[in-house]
């Protein structure tokens, strides 16, 4: 049985899949003032930093349109899953749908899912190596989609971000209560709560932060040997791979993987950022 896996560009597949013929990746384009750029092969993290870092404006991204969707859709595959960033914080998820909708007015029946992550980066990259996963393992099209259905009840998303300007200046961080002070280098530990963005817990300083995400992560998974951590991080592998070591020093995990970010999930975790799934 074959299938095909559409992502959008928020899933920062790791480079070993971003050539393969199973998945195919829509970018989003983003904006920071006069500076377009699409998120796609060609970005260029370090150049769309300094864009951010120098720019008054708050930089900002617009979803894929329905038609490239429907474009991806087109393929021989029996069975065609999508994933895309939480609809709370794009409209790239409503685009598949109608994308979806589309297809369908147009060429017919053909079994296509699209997920809403409720999440974004490494979240997206969990759901995307499920998927193939369970469709190499043989199992059907609707047997798929109730397992990845149950998978997103227990997958956790964590964020803790040097810089909140983006998140707060688009509106996206409405669960965040506590005030951060950055002259006392507060670092606030971020969820994702069925896609909403809420405060967990905070620390001073980046390490103090991740060392007790490490322990809420014992805390809150309860199979976390059984689990792959993915960690997407924006420019600073050294904070991934310390987190790494806090989270196995403490337990066993099936597996780690690091990933950088790409244009949207650069976009969201700014310079510094790390966005954490397990």
């Amino acid at each position: 049985m074959s299938y095909k896996i559409v992502v959008d560009s928020c899933c920062d597949l790791p480079d070993q899949y971003r050539n393969d013929p199973r998945f195919e990746i829509v970018p989003l384009s983003l904006e920071v003032g006069d500076y377009h750029v699409m998120d796609d092969e060609d970005f260029n993290q370090a150049e769309f930093l300094a864009q951010v870092a120098t720019c008054p404006q708050c930089p900002k991204s617009a979803c894929p349109s329905p038609e490239k969707y429907m474009e991806a859709y087109q393929t021989d595959a029996e069975n065609i899953f999508v994933v895309t960033l939480s609809s709370h914080l794009s409209g790239s998820y409503n685009s598949a749908v109608v994308g979806k909708n589309m297809y369908h007015e147009k060429y017919g029946d053909k079994n296509i899912y699209v997920h809403d992550s409720e999440s974004a980066a490494s979240g997206e990259v969990q759901y995307a190596l499920r998927m193939m996963e369970l469709q190499e393992q043989g199992l059907s099209f609707e047997e798929t989609v109730k397992e990845l259905e149950a998978f997103r009840e227990k997958l956790k998303t964590y964020f803790i971000l040097d810089n909140l300007e983006t998140l707060r200046k688009n509106g996206r961080m409405t669960g965040v209560k506590a005030m951060v002070v950055s002259t006392l280098n507060i670092k606030p530990i971020m969820c994702g709560n069925h896609g909403v963005i809420e405060q967990k817990s905070q620390a001073i300083g980046m390490k103090k932060a991740m060392s007790k995400l490490a322990d809420i992560i014992m805390k809150e998974v309860p199979d976390v040997k059984e689990r792959i951590l993915m960690i997407a991080q924006c420019n600073c592998p050294d904070r991934a791979d310390f987190l790494k070591k806090e989270l196995l020093a403490k337990t066993k995990l099936k597996d780690v993987v690091i990933f950088d970010t790409a244009g949207v999930s650069s976009m969201y975790a700014n310079d510094g950022g790390i966005v954490v799934t397990i």
